[in-house]
């Protein structure tokens, strides 16, 4: 079972598969780091300042280099999704992390980290005086147009959304937040923000000021790079791939742009979301 979206040149639309709603899952990041970024254009937050009372600034959230750790690693964490139980208080999941202990000086490593993004999300929500969903909807989903994108926050709100063999999740257990919507709308907002309808010009060049990866190349990614909520190439990245893939219990997905061309592609029980991603590099290529 899949979903596929894309955008030619002109905007065009080529759709296919399920045409419900399905999980973002990492995708969100995207999302997360265009509503932080527009906060930073309103001067709401500062970009490059360490956040009160850190060492870090929501620069080095947004690119993995905050010294933060991972919840993916904990082993009970992913026992207890998969009983079903429900999500654990912030304050365990902190206390199981050690969240305060640094994993290197913010700037001088790189770890993917969704504690690092449920950082962000709380920024976010102090900045905007405003609940993350609320905060979404305002500074992301209204402007682009997105009638399906919202955040989902218990069970009930996933009963319309299509969860392949994950029926029964608990989307608290995405601490940054799981966000839930088309792949005709996730590819609609990735084209915007690649168009600068989504921020200013200069606001999305900071975005693709990626930290290069060379430890993470692979078949998929060969020059991987990670910028402020971007999966991209870390040499001229506005020639090749911009986005970000996802995973979680049930599904893949994968949203990738070039030029104008976008296209968003979800699969139940994928094998791998390198393996959804590559689809979509392999059609963006095509179409070029």
């Amino acid at each position: 079972m899949d979903a596929t979206a894309f955008l030619d040149d002109e905007g065009h639309l080529d759709s296919s598969g399920v045409t419900a709603s399905v999980p973002w899952w990492s995708f969100g990041k995207t999302v997360l780091s265009i509503a932080a970024l527009r906060l930073v254009e309103r001067g709401s937050l500062s970009l490059h300042a360490p956040v009160e009372g850190r060492a870090y600034s929501l620069a080095q959230l947004l690119r993995h280099e905050a010294g933060l750790p991972d919840y993916g690693g904990l082993a009970g964490y992913h026992e207890d999704v998969a009983a079903a139980k429900a999500p654990w208080p912030v304050e365990r999941l902190l206390a199981a992390l050690d969240a305060d202990r640094p994993r290197y000086a913010p700037g001088e490593g790189w770890a993917y980290s969704n504690l690092g993004y449920l950082k962000v999300a709380q920024l976010i929500e102090q900045a905007s005086s405003l609940a993350l969903g609320e905060a979404l909807r305002a500074l992301v989903f209204q402007p682009a147009g997105l009638a399906s994108a919202r955040l989902a926050t218990t069970p009930e709100d996933l009963i319309d959304v299509e969860m392949g063999d994950a029926a029964g999740y608990h989307p608290g257990w995405v601490y940054h937040g799981l966000i839930t919507g088309t792949v005709v709308d996730a590819a609609r907002l990735l084209r915007g923000l690649l168009t600068r309808s989504q921020l200013r010009p200069e606001t999305f060049s900071l975005m693709v000021e990626g930290r290069a990866l060379p430890e993470h190349r692979s078949a998929v990614y060969p020059d991987p790079a990670y910028g402020l909520g971007l999966m991209h190439w870390a040499h001229d990245p506005l020639d090749h791939p911009i986005g970000h893939s996802g995973a979680g219990p049930g599904s893949h997905i994968a949203v990738y742009g070039q030029g104008r061309r976008v296209y968003a592609r979800w699969e139940a029980s994928a094998a791998s979301q390198d393996l959804v991603a590559a689809k979509v590099f392999e059609r963006l290529k095509a179409s070029g």
